[in-house]
């Protein structure tokens, strides 16, 4: 059987709020685990009245709750918007509670426009440490080492799966540098 993933946006009806969309996600997650669906990806976008999945962490933390088998994925967090201590601490959270079924998507766009890069208190420049972010995020998802001053708690041992979105030449070249 081919493995089978949905990624949802959380979609926002015309007329409707995010307190809708999110149920609605939730009953679709769980119709594609009942189908035998492998993961089920939620994305990062500010900004957008049309999408409710700006929270990633927050949503996919709802829909683990509300499933059982099927693993939840952030396809993806934006790093550049957020520190890798944050997000390590985030799913190596979300990986306690409901250990083997996250994975964390990584992407270096914002997600967003420019006026909301400035909301998000993110320097534009921040895309360009994306390989060094990623690094960072991989260590503190490993087990934790002798004499490591930062620790992710929880998250250090955790080791969540990463993946790099694949949007750009760019993001397959540093999936493959980093295995």
């Amino acid at each position: 059987m081919v493995p089978l993933s949905i990624l949802d946006l959380v979609p926002v009806r015309v007329g409707e709020t995010p307190r809708e969309a999110l149920p609605r996600s939730l009953e679709l997650a769980q119709h594609a685990e009942d189908l035998g669906y492998r993961r089920f990806w939620v994305a990062e976008h500010h900004n957008m009245p049309g999408i409710a999945s700006a929270a990633t962490s927050v949503v996919m933390g709802y829909l683990a709750a509300g499933t059982k088998t099927i693993r939840i994925g952030a396809g993806g967090v934006m790093l550049p918007n957020h520190s890798p201590l944050v997000i390590a601490e985030q799913f190596g959270t979300l990986e306690s509670l409901y250990p083997g079924r996250i994975d964390l998507g990584l992407g270096r766009a914002p997600g967003t426009d420019q006026a909301t890069v400035g909301a998000l208190r993110r320097d534009p420049a921040s895309a360009e440490y994306f390989p060094q972010d990623v690094q960072e995020l991989q260590a503190l998802l490993a087990p934790v080492a002798a004499g490591q001053t930062v620790q992710a708690v929880p998250g250090g041992g955790t080791n969540v799966p990463l993946w790099i979105l694949g949007s750009s030449l760019f993001g397959a070249q540093l999936a493959a540098h980093l295995g």
